[in-house]
């Protein structure tokens, strides 16, 4: 079991962790030595402090390979999912010079961008709706294939409804066509089994922070068997990555990020499931708490830490502000600077008063049923405040 060691005095309870993780001490105490002794960068060939570096590369490579069912080959390392994604599909997209790509309406923005990016190429895209529980459905994937689709991408698990989408389905069905699939899995590795052969995934890409190891590493993993899947590089000068991504690696991110896959892999027989009791505690006491609680997207194929919910009749942005004692957040990270209503609640058809009541909740290892039960108290302490503040007090809609 992981150590719960309490954050810093004074701090808010952190329900955040699908923006980013408090990074596990046990990680921190496996990089410590790759930025003290052995900081050597792991390209310099003439002496000890680079062998060090690159045995410590490679070591960490083929960690995660294995915790992945991959091939230590066929692991990239990146800055981030971000950065995985983009190479994953311009880099796709490019080595062809022509042709299709299929997405889907509530992917994260560094694969939406991209497809848009690639469609001011010149290349044609499909960007496929989602239903209201936010999944894609596998047969409009095999409707939109065509003969020159070069790749889908389908995130794992969504980071703001937690939404579980049927990555074998869809694999299966590129597979059959010969088209390339990519899984953007950095909200799912760690939270629940995942594997690149059970997906027939040919590209994965996955970051540390999210999974409780530091922020600036990640990895794209590359198919190099039945089939091999080509890639033009977006970075270029001096080669690394088997020409794939050039640039110094972080030794010690790297050597922390296969820490905290390691734990987070050893830990799937329990740590899930703690997390769903956790989540379920929260809904239970605000439902009892108030009315007018809504939960947006489905409570079953969900991430185990994962809640959304609308509170009727109060704005999620000044409840976010009210409640400076607790960390929590209306979407993603990356989308925060969008002043436009949530896109993926949106597109699961909530109208657009519901997604502005809505806050995303992301539980993490460091969480207790203490934090929990407090936390539930303030969000219950604030909401019946906004309510009372509010014209016409005291009423809440009902359907």
């Amino acid at each position: 079991m992981a150590p719960r060691a309490e954050a810093g005095a004074g701090l808010p309870i952190y329900l955040d962790n699908h923006a980013t993780t408090r990074v596990d001490p046990r990680v921190v105490d496996a990089m410590r030595p790759y930025f003290e002794d052995d900081f050597g960068n792991a390209a310099s060939k003439s002496h000890v402090f680079g062998w060090r570096a690159e045995a410590a590369v490679e070591q960490a490579r083929e960690s995660l390979a294995a915790s992945l069912g991959a091939m230590a080959r066929e692991i990239v390392f990146t800055s981030g999912a971000t950065e995985a994604n983009n190479l994953a599909l311009l880099g796709v997209a490019r080595a062809a010079g022509s042709g299709h790509i299929v997405t889907n309406v509530i992917e994260h923005p560094s694969v939406l961008d991209a497809v848009e990016q690639l469609g001011r190429e010149g290349f044609d895209t499909t960007v496929l709706p989602v239903d209201g529980a936010g999944r894609v459905d596998p047969e409009a994937v095999g409707a939109a294939l065509r003969d020159d689709t070069l790749v889908v991408s389908v995130s794992a698990a969504n980071g703001e409804i937690g939404t579980l989408q049927p990555l074998a389905e869809i694999g299966a069905l590129c597979r059959a066509r010969g088209v390339v699939f990519h899984v953007d899995a950095a909200q799912a590795v760690t939270k629940l089994p995942f594997d690149v052969e059970a997906a027939a995934a040919d590209l994965v890409s996955v970051c540390a922070h999210k999974l409780h190891g530091p922020k600036g590493v990640g990895l794209l993993f590359v198919r190099r068997r039945r089939p091999r899947i080509r890639l033009q590089p977006m970075f270029f000068g001096g080669g690394h990555e088997r020409g794939l991504r050039s640039g110094t690696l972080p030794v010690a991110l790297c050597v922390g990020f296969a820490r905290a896959v390691a734990l987070g892999v050893d830990a799937l027989d329990v740590e899930p499931a703690r997390l769903a009791v956790l989540r379920d505690r929260l809904k239970d006491a605000l439902e009892k708490g108030i009315d007018g609680v809504r939960v947006n997207g489905p409570l079953d194929a969900r991430l185990p830490g994962n809640l959304n919910l609308a509170f009727e009749g109060v704005l999620a942005d000044s409840l976010l502000i009210a409640l400076h004692d607790v960390a929590l957040s209306t979407g993603s990270a990356c989308s925060s600077a969008d002043p436009r209503p949530s896109p993926v609640l949106t597109a699961l058809g909530l109208p657009e008063e519901q997604v502005r009541e809505s806050v995303r909740f992301g539980l993490g290892r460091f969480n207790t049923e203490d934090e929990i039960d407090r936390a539930a108290a303030r969000i219950v302490e604030e909401v019946k405040r906004a309510r009372e503040q509010r014209p016409g007090a005291g009423r809440v809609r009902r359907d």
